[in-house]
């Protein structure tokens, strides 16, 4: 554990420097393809440091805030767009801030949500941030389309809309109308969202992917399409009841899930590995805690 908490230390001071190299060519070089070559190397980085932890948790966390968050925020920094970016006199710290937690700058006073432990000590106490929203109570969701929009693992959401929905929409608006641009949009979103899993799970369990997540995505993605067509067909001319809508759409989501999605923690055994993990981590700090009182006075 000593030297995974080591390894942990220097990727995310590996990850400091790279974004602050960001942070120093904001004003320096135009955004646009310069920009993107410039940020490129830190893209490649991101995606490779996470290789450096075995741990689930220390692993898990940093590949999802380092290969996925961040990244994204950085690839719409190059062009000018997202969060790092609506600022230009942001500070280096709520730019470093902004890169690595799911956070939004709250405008009118600094309280902020406690949703992850961490990342809102950190962001309450130091920077005046407040987290975003994580889940907004999924097992109300009506549809397919209000699940994956509005109520599930809304970070992503709130990502992956701007790097993958919004510039294929506006794409397809050219090529099949404003009205249609939609579908091949969401699917583009799924499909990106299927390809960043494989990869957040190769982190977890470092062995060759057999695309059952891909699928799982694919499904969806592939569902929410058909669901959003026969509503612009239908135009809202017709509707399950509330409860019945509800109940078809959290049954097909669990049972996709357990189907293709689940399964997959149970073969990397990301369960049994947690819970060694808190094991190891309770005899490290048990080891830390003895060698502190061996140096005090008295002792």
């Amino acid at each position: 554990m000593e030297g995974e908490i080591l390894n942990f230390i220097k990727v995310w001071i590996s990850v400091l420097v790279s974004l602050c190299f960001c942070y120093s060519i904001r004003n320096v070089v135009p955004k646009g393809t310069k920009r993107l070559l410039s940020v490129l190397p830190v893209v490649c980085l991101f995606l490779y440091l996470p290789l450096k932890i075995s741990s689930v948790h220390l692993g898990g966390s940093t590949a999802f805030f380092i290969a996925w968050l961040a990244n994204f925020k950085v690839l719409l920094f190059a062009f000018g767009k997202g969060p790092l970016s609506s600022d230009p006199s942001i500070s280096l710290p709520l730019f470093i801030a902004l890169a690595c937690l799911p956070i939004k700058i709250q405008q009118k006073d600094f309280l902020l949500e406690i949703l992850l432990a961490v990342g809102a000590v950190l962001a309450r106490n130091f920077l005046g941030l407040e987290l975003e929203p994580q889940f907004n109570e999924p097992y109300l969701a009506t549809s397919l389309q209000d699940f994956w929009g509005c109520r599930w693992n809304l970070v992503v959401t709130s990502i992956l809309r701007p790097t993958v929905y919004e510039p294929t929409r506006a794409i397809g608006s050219h090529l099949i109308g404003r009205k249609w641009a939609p579908l091949p949009a969401v699917f583009a979103t799924f499909v990106v969202s299927a390809i960043m899993h494989e990869i957040i799970f190769y982190y977890l369990g470092r062995v060759r992917p057999n695309w059952e997540i891909s699928w799982f995505f694919l499904l969806h993605g592939f569902c929410l399409t058909v669901e959003i067509a026969l509503k612009k067909v239908l135009n809202d001319r017709w509707r399950l009841p509330k409860m019945i809508s509800t109940m078809l759409t959290v049954g097909f989501v669990m049972s996709t899930g357990f189907w293709l999605f689940f399964p997959k923690f149970v073969e990397y055994k990301v369960d049994v590995r947690a819970f060694e993990e808190y094991a190891e981590i309770g005899a490290y700090m048990k080891n830390v805690s003895q060698s502190i009182v061996r140096v005090l006075p008295g002792h």
